[in-house]
């Protein structure tokens, strides 16, 4: 199936460290999907903190400069290349990428996609792909949860953190949220106890709240915060650090904060008290490829079904063009929204 000759790819560049204003948009051909491969007509990609990092020179294993970025995206398939099933033409599939989804036509490997169900818009889809994966897998792949515990889950408002208490309200788990007092109402209006991180002490109130300690703590701040996180769990509690926010504006090494907060955790888990730490990251087992895949597949599969039976909202924050991508990454970055910023061409 042949893609249209007349349509152009647009598409949003990370030159350098540049502050928020310095993404560039550039226009070329629209590439061909090689043997194995799909061109994807992009419908919608978000914007991650992995971004945010990356325009700070800052995420870990990110490309040299200059790049697109786009750690997700939701599309439909334009054109098959050799050795794909053409039936694939015409489907709405989801990927994660890391980078390269923020453009308007994208070649991926087909056997890295994964299907979108009907009745699910784009933008809704994608505001659960890495956000799904990664609550889902974190929530049910180490945490382990179930109906009746207890967690704590810091930034309760964000993308992965929203995520995080839809998907264990529908478990039957209780949620201890951390947010800023703005985000309370609707916190409380999906179950959760609100805490206010600036002006309360956030380990005290857990410990009102929960006095034997909670049975899993998910944290994206890191430094100071994964120390107080370990000591509120309850015996046989784990805990899931997946970032380190706090030092996101820390010059220096990109891999210093997140090797100590993942030394940190080895020490804890080394100790014979009954928990355990972990360090996620979504890109783990990819080199076995066909597991990993499968997984994702697996678990947003999962995540996508709750969403068609109207268990988990979508929470999009703002949906905004590439030509408006400042705007977009101030929004994203201002720590304002609730849920996620969302680009399309």
């Amino acid at each position: 199936m042949n893609h249209t000759s007349n349509a152009q790819l647009t598409q949003v560049v990370l030159p350098g460290k540049v502050d928020v204003d310095g993404f560039r948009i550039e226009r070329g051909p629209v590439p061909s999907p090689g043997a194995g491969q799909v061109l994807i007509d992009m419908e919608a990609s978000g914007i991650s903190f992995a971004e945010q990092q990356m325009r700070r020179a800052k995420y870990y294993d990110q490309p040299p400069f200059p790049f697109v970025p786009g750690y997700d995206l939701v599309g439909t398939v334009l054109a098959t290349g050799d050795g794909v099933d053409p039936a694939l033409a015409g489907q709405r599939v989801a990927a994660l990428v890391k980078v390269g989804g923020w453009a308007s036509h994208v070649v991926l490997d087909a056997d890295k996609l994964i299907p979108v169900p009907d009745g699910i818009s784009a933008v809704d889809a994608e505001t659960v792909v890495v956000n799904g994966i990664t609550a889902w897998q974190m929530l049910y792949r180490k945490a382990r949860v179930h109906a009746g515990q207890t967690i704590l889950v810091h930034g309760a408002n964000g993308g992965v953190g929203s995520t995080l208490v839809q998907l264990a309200r529908v478990a039957g788990v209780k949620v201890i949220g951390t947010a800023s007092a703005r985000h309370h109402e609707a916190l409380m209006e999906q179950g959760v106890v609100p805490i206010d991180y600036r002006t309360e002490d956030v380990p005290a109130r857990v410990r009102e709240i929960a006095p034997d300690g909670v049975h899993a703590v998910f944290d994206h701040i890191g430094g100071r915060s994964v120390v107080d996180s370990w000591k509120l769990l309850a015996k046989g509690g784990t805990l899931v650090s997946y970032g380190s926010a706090s030092t996101k504006d820390d010059s220096g090494s990109k891999q210093w904060p997140v090797l100590k907060i993942i030394a940190r955790l080895a020490v804890w888990n080394a100790a014979p008290n009954g928990r355990s730490a972990y360090f996620f990251n979504i890109w783990t087992g990819v080199k076995n490829s066909g597991v990993f895949y499968g997984r994702l597949r697996e678990d947003l599969g999962e995540v996508f079904a709750l969403m068609s039976a109207g268990e988990l909202t979508a929470k999009a924050a703002a949906v905004l063009p590439f030509e408006r991508i400042t705007e977009a990454m101030r929004l994203a970055e201002s720590g304002t929204v609730a849920g996620k910023v969302v680009l399309t061409p």
